[in-house]
């Protein structure tokens, strides 16, 4: 399984914040944003702030998804 982050895209286009805002916001490094982008994992804590600085849950941010089959 992995995890998309349409939704998290999605709330800072509907919230009319940039990547960098959130970095600012949530405390995260700009690495971390970069994993986000293109779908990798993160830590449980960095969700977490991300969710905390948002005022959002995880389900608010992340959807769990099969893998690809290029990906198995």
């Amino acid at each position: 399984m992995g995890v998309s982050y349409k939704k998290l895209w999605k709330l800072l286009i509907d919230r009319d914040l940039k990547k960098q805002d959130l970095e600012r916001q949530a405390g995260i490094s700009h690495f971390t944003m970069n994993k986000l982008y293109h779908g990798k994992s993160v830590s449980t804590d960095i969700l977490v702030k991300i969710c905390t600085a948002l005022n959002v849950s995880m389900d608010d941010i992340l959807d769990i998804v099969p893998k690809p089959e290029a990906e198995k």
